[in-house]
């Protein structure tokens, strides 16, 4: 049986995880509401290579491990009985946090393109975004868009 005070923090670490999923998104296609009119320099160029990588969001915060645990816990805490429960509960928080920090390096890390350009003025650079979905190949024309903080992003 579930206490009112395990249920407050079962849906508290619900409620963290989904949280910490809403980050925005860095791809060359996607725009926050602050960039939205703000003058940005065009820049022509070429594709000379891409890469897959990932970005990482950031270091996670463990919120997937204790939730995991927490599930885990009060999952195993209803095997057996007596000292079988203590186990149950040890056993289910270790294979909880366990599954719980595997799901959050899933939700905290994203595909992402490494894109070495060359301008149309013959500088070469990569740029690292979200991949977005857009489809970028060597030899391809490109814009390059950078905005007044310097912050560089690939589209078509």
């Amino acid at each position: 049986m579930m206490t009112r005070c395990s249920r407050g923090a079962l849906a508290a670490a619900a409620i963290a995880a989904l949280a910490a999923c809403a980050q925005p998104s860095t791809s060359g296609d996607t725009f926050t509401r602050h960039d939205a009119r703000q003058p940005m320099r065009v820049e022509m160029a070429t594709i000379v290579a891409v890469r897959d990588v990932r970005i990482e969001q950031g270091r996670p915060p463990g919120v997937g491990t204790a939730a995991g645990a927490v599930v885990g816990g009060v999952a195993g805490s209803n095997v057996g009985g007596g000292s079988g429960r203590i186990v149950g509960s040890v056993l289910g928080a270790v294979a909880g946090g366990a599954v719980g920090s595997h799901a959050e390096q899933a939700v905290t890390t994203r595909p992402a393109l490494e894109l070495t350009v060359r301008t149309d003025g013959g500088e070469t650079f990569a740029v690292v975004q979200e991949a977005g979905g857009a489809w970028f190949a060597p030899g391809q024309r490109v814009r390059l868009l950078t905005d007044a903080s310097g912050s560089v992003r690939v589209s078509h």
